[in-house]
């Protein structure tokens, strides 16, 4: 666990009086979004007198052993909090495969098996065209009517100040109020080999780093939790941004 460390964006501000925490890709690491949840608490409760908001890039599911309950997790933490869940490419697949069962080979690719089986499914290995419906049809009955309600209501941005939320970032060149939903999801190269500004520093996840990236335009903090056991809150201020992990 690193020690929270404040950082300076002398271009960027948010409000007075609020703080953002902003989570990084979960992908069914429930275990890591709790512990990570007892220490934003800890900060908060130490750091009293701002109006604080939970932020979360998206990938909330696939990968991981526990996608049902980092879903769960989320719906109820979002009727205690001020919670913002965007949408991530994850999510986008498990919507789309439940209106197209024909994608679950290519949802397979991205870690759909772990999800069905956090929701008590038990797909075969090779599924063909009959068992793909009959396996999204018993995914959306297993699925608590929240899970689903969460889901289809997800953003695909936020702005708040000076900085613009997103799951993957966005295209160069385009105007923020311009952007299409696929590359909100899906973008990588184009977007993270950019180095001019854009219209505000964008904070996004989807391409996983060892640390934490913080370059004068976009802030990445996806810090592969699947696999290095590693998930990071970005935490926002007045007056910097600093970093807490699990």
């Amino acid at each position: 666990m690193s020690t929270p460390v404040m950082q300076d964006l002398a271009h960027a501000h948010i409000p007075e009086g609020h703080r953002l925490y902003v989570i990084g890709d979960i992908h069914g690491r429930a275990d890591l979004l709790q512990r990570l949840l007892v220490r934003i608490k800890t900060d908060i409760s130490e750091r009293t007198g701002v109006e604080t908001i939970y932020v979360f890039l998206g990938d909330y599911i696939d990968r991981g052993p526990a996608s049902k309950e980092v879903i769960q997790t989320l719906v109820t933490l979002s009727e205690q909090e001020h919670v913002v869940c965007l949408r991530g490419n994850h999510e986008a697949f498990l919507l789309e495969f439940l209106t197209r069962p024909v994608l679950l080979q290519h949802w397979s690719r991205y870690g759909a098996l772990p999800t069905l089986m956090s929701y008590g499914l038990r797909p075969p290995i090779q599924p063909g065209t009959e068992e793909c419906a009959a396996i999204a049809s018993s995914l959306q009955e297993a699925m608590p009517q929240a899970h689903l309600d969460f889901m289809r209501k997800l953003p695909v941005s936020m702005t708040f100040g000076e900085f613009f939320f997103v799951h993957a970032g966005i295209r160069p060149h385009v105007a923020l109020n311009e952007q299409n939903d696929e590359d909100l999801l899906w973008i990588r190269e184009e977007f993270l080999l950019h180095r001019s500004p854009f219209e505000k520093v964008i904070v996004h996840g989807h391409t996983p780093v060892l640390e934490p990236e913080v370059l004068p335009n976009r802030i990445n903090i996806d810090t592969g939790a699947y696999a290095t056991g590693r998930l990071t809150c970005l935490v926002v201020e007045a007056n910097g941004i600093r970093f807490i992990d699990n």
